[in-house]
């Protein structure tokens, strides 16, 4: 049986420290699975993630801790590699789900182009960033100066904010649903439905798969946890 941390401390507390916030635990301040010490941008993402802790009874529980797993990951992983990670996140405005349209039935296709055409409008306005749609599932290759602006959007974010985007970019299949969320074009609940539209049809034809279903309660909370955790850190 492997070793499990357990609940040591009394209080977990959000502490001024030098570029931000930190937590402390009985005054002992958290550090990363790196150990670099646990530094936040906002005094109010500390205060969630001091909550988490607190909310630790017994063993500890990274699965209910979300906000910290992010932290954790924006300073562990995002920060030290920031572009080579932006770059990947960019690289799905290349393939992004918007673009791939079904080819029928035309009830289905009427939906993702309602659905759909309004963001990718919102992408061409606000980004300057056309994205070609296409039926099926063969490649489009996208215009250069779509996919450059799109870049420069992302690598226009900070290390938090990248470790946000990423999550909500991989649950979504979508860099511009992604996008629009962080721009407050979309709440995560409409990404998340926005992004499920394909599934939401087959259910309709077929009917629900309980795996499925559940597999699917997991994701639309982890969007939900990327979304609060991009307003936290800003």
């Amino acid at each position: 049986m492997s070793w499990k941390a357990k609940r040591f401390w009394q209080a977990a507390t959000a502490v001024p420290c030098d570029g931000g916030f930190a937590v402390a635990l009985d005054g002992r301040l958290v550090k990363t699975p790196a150990h670099t010490l646990l530094a936040v941008p906002t005094q109010a993402l500390a205060e969630v993630i001091a909550a988490e802790w607190d909310a630790q009874q017994g063993q500890i529980r990274p699965e209910a801790m979300p906000a910290t797993r992010a932290a954790n990951s924006a300073l562990d992983k995002v920060a030290p590699q920031f572009a080579a990670v932006a770059d990947m996140l960019a690289e799905y405005g290349g393939s992004d789900l918007l673009c791939y349209r079904a080819d029928g039935p035309a009830a289905l296709v009427a939906r993702q182009a309602a659905a759909w055409d309004p963001l990718l409008d919102w992408a061409a306005a606000h980004y300057g960033a056309r994205l070609t749609v296409t039926a099926g599932v063969v490649h489009v290759a996208q215009p250069a100066e779509a996919l450059a602006a799109l870049r420069a959007a992302v690598h226009r974010c900070t290390p938090f904010e990248l470790a946000a985007l990423h999550d909500l970019v991989a649950i979504s299949g979508s860099l511009i649903l992604g996008l629009a969320v962080t721009e407050a074009r979309l709440t995560a609940e409409e990404a998340f439905a926005l992004s499920r539209i394909d599934e939401h049809w087959q259910n309709e034809q077929w009917g629900v798969d309980d795996e499925a279903a559940a597999l699917e309660a997991i994701k639309h909370q982890a969007l939900r946890d990327a979304a609060r955790f991009y307003e936290l850190c800003r």
